[in-house]
């Protein structure tokens, strides 16, 4: 069945959908459903998509930059957790107990605070109980949990894939209709190509028609030239034999991309997002690769570390980059005045 049937198809589903969600955000606009405003400087981050935006990979730029000033945590919902309630990242934690991706921010940043929990607002009571000094919280994945207003809320949108050019689900992958974009005062566009021109960001900000209050940016992804575990660095120059890349992320492409202009060899296994690896995989992945290395993304790392041994799993470290310093420095001026961190 084709494309488009699959759509007229699902078509009505869409529909009970959008209905379901104006009216969510009605009674929250209204004041029906009460929105609680974080009475400490906080930089909410989400998305109107399913997945693969670059929100975690900005994240982790945002804890980057303000931990070296500023006492920070990190407040997750922890999808794809098997535990339930408020918890805090500790030498025990694991992408099991707080989620792939709070794992990798707590793996990344020892120094910072991460908490993950279905509640937000239990979770920040909680977290100025235990540190009453702490100055900046930074929400992840907080669009659509609008129990909890941040000082400041930026959406993140790719540049492949606009929120625009999307439709609402089951028929596209929009959590909600394109209008809940106005919410946000940044927009984000991830994941762009290294070269755009003047006249493709003017069309690209016509488009998504911001309100007179809106900033806009863009920002591309940086693969580091070498790949790595806890043993050993290695160049990806250096890299002549056959590998397989596991993946299992909400958007592969890039990074395969990335590694066919490098002129790579490999065999690439894509799971889905989020992806909790069953012995079949385990078993797939080892058919697959005999005795090459297995190289992955440093989400799918901490999930893979306890199935592969050491010496022959790898991750590729992955930054964010704005398109020029310049962009950068208006940014990070405009986000400080923003939160206002004394």
């Amino acid at each position: 069945m084709g494309m488009n049937k699959w759509r007229i198809l699902l078509f009505p589903f869409s529909l009970i959908y959008r209905i379901i969600t104006i009216i969510r955000n009605k009674l929250f606009d209204w004041g029906i459903i009460p929105i609680h405003q974080i009475q400490l400087s906080s930089i909410g981050v989400g998305n109107l998509s399913v997945g693969g935006t670059g929100k975690s990979v900005f994240i982790d730029f945002l804890i980057t930059n303000f931990k070296k000033e500023y006492d920070i945590a990190v407040l997750s919902r922890g999808y794809g957790r098997k535990t339930k309630g408020v918890l805090v990242a500790d030498q025990i934690s694991s992408s099991a107990t707080i989620g792939d991706e709070p794992f990798q921010f707590f793996s990344k940043h020892k120094d910072v605070q991460i908490v993950v929990a279905e509640r937000r607002l239990k979770a920040i009571k909680r977290l100025t109980q235990m540190n009453p000094k702490l100055e900046l919280l930074l929400l992840d994945d907080v669009m659509q949990h609008r129990y909890v207003s941040p000082s400041i809320l930026i959406l993140t949108t790719t540049y492949d894939k606009p929120y625009f050019s999307d439709k609402l689900l089951p028929v596209g992958n929009l959590r909600e209709i394109k209008s809940g974009a106005k919410r946000a005062e940044i927009i984000l566009v991830t994941k762009c190509p290294d070269q755009l021109s003047e006249d493709k960001i003017k069309v690209i900000s016509e488009k998504l028609n911001l309100t007179s209050i809106q900033q806009l940016f863009f920002t591309k992804i940086k693969y580091s030239p070498i790949i790595q575990n806890e043993l050993v660095n290695i160049k990806l120059k250096n890299i002549k034999e056959h590998f397989v890349l596991v993946t299992g992320i909400a958007d592969p492409d890039p990074l395969v991309k990335y590694f066919k202009t490098k002129g790579l060899i490999f065999t690439h296994l894509k799971f889905s997002d989020h992806h909790y690896f069953s012995a079949n995989d385990l078993e797939k992945i080892n058919k697959t690769r005999k005795s090459s290395k297995v190289i992955t993304t440093e989400k799918d790392f901490t999930r893979l570390a306890s199935l592969i041994e050491k010496e022959s799993l790898f991750y590729i470290p992955i930054e964010m980059e704005f398109l020029n310093l310049e962009m950068e420095i208006k940014f990070m001026d405009y986000l400080k005045k923003k939160i206002q961190i004394n």
